[in-house]
């Protein structure tokens, strides 16, 4: 079995999701790191929070050439504009987030007395419900605007999510996530492992898988595909529709526990969104 092949066995992508069934999410998160940072040796750990450009150096200068003028510009001043204005009853986001914009650190985060996990998207519209307000559409649009903002003012902040080991829902939510990114699907019969784990660095058509490690550091992104910005969820919905699977609701318990693993995953990675993808 050669090096490659046993980090992936201790992940879990070729023995099943019983091979690491007694790890804590601590050392589930120390292997998933290892995993990547001696797979790719040359990249700085901080480093992978820029994607697949931390691995493809062609793709990297068009890239930062591109964050000169950023295409998610738009979405920013938006975004600003939606935190600033009121709503109907006078009140504005900074009411729901009294620390400010800049909060994203946060987020997702284990809720004990709702047992289930918080998203910042799902807050969001939460804090617009509470208020009067319609909730937001969650793949695009004004959520990603809102989203990119406060991703921009939380920019530097370090990626923390706690699992704590003495709540069985918690750990039962992160399970699930992690069950989610390891479960092959659809036609293909792909996990999401397969493709950013197992493969990351390999050339599929013409793009360069990206390693999953800092995969949720820079959403919302701006995809040159898209033509716009989506979140992340809008992400995880395609990514399903590509291996051929029916995608489940964005902000719903499968996504959110999903997001919930992986962003544990690139805990102590700094926050660097929103993002330009190709």
């Amino acid at each position: 079995m050669n090096k490659a092949i046993a980090m992936v066995a201790v992940l879990g992508l070729t023995c099943g999701a019983a091979a690491s069934a007694q790890a804590s999410p601590q050392e589930d998160q120390e292997n998933f790191q290892n995993f990547f940072t001696e797979r790719f040796p040359d990249v700085p750990k901080e480093d992978f929070s820029n994607g697949v450009y931390s691995i493809d150096p062609v793709g990297r200068e068009n890239w930062e050439a591109i964050e000169e003028f950023p295409p998610y510009e738009t979405a920013l001043s938006a975004g600003e504009e939606m935190w600033n204005t009121a709503f109907a009853n006078g009140k504005t986001y900074q009411d729901c987030f009294p620390d400010g914009p800049g909060v994203a650190g946060n987020y997702p985060h284990w809720d004990k007395e709702r047992g289930m996990v918080l998203t910042l998207a799902l807050v969001v519209n939460e804090c617009r419900e509470a208020n009067g307000e319609k909730p937001l559409k969650y793949k695009k649009g004004p959520i990603a605007d809102i989203l990119a903002y406060m991703n921009y003012e939380s920019r530097g902040q370090v990626t923390n999510v706690v699992v704590p080991e003495d709540d069985p829902k918690a750990l039962e939510a992160y399970e699930q996530g992690r069950q989610f990114w390891f479960a092959k699907r659809g036609q293909l019969n792909f996990s999401c492992a397969n493709c950013h784990a197992q493969n990351a660095g390999a050339v599929l058509r013409t793009e360069i898988l990206s390693p999953a490690l800092g995969h949720t550091t820079n959403w919302p992104v701006y995809r040159s595909k898209w033509g716009e910005m989506g979140t992340l969820h809008r992400r995880f919905t395609g990514c399903n529709k590509q291996v051929r699977a029916k995608p489940f609701k964005a902000q719903g318990e499968e996504y959110r526990n999903l997001e919930y693993f992986l962003t544990s995953m690139s805990n102590g990675l700094p926050l660097n969104g929103p993002g330009a993808r190709k």
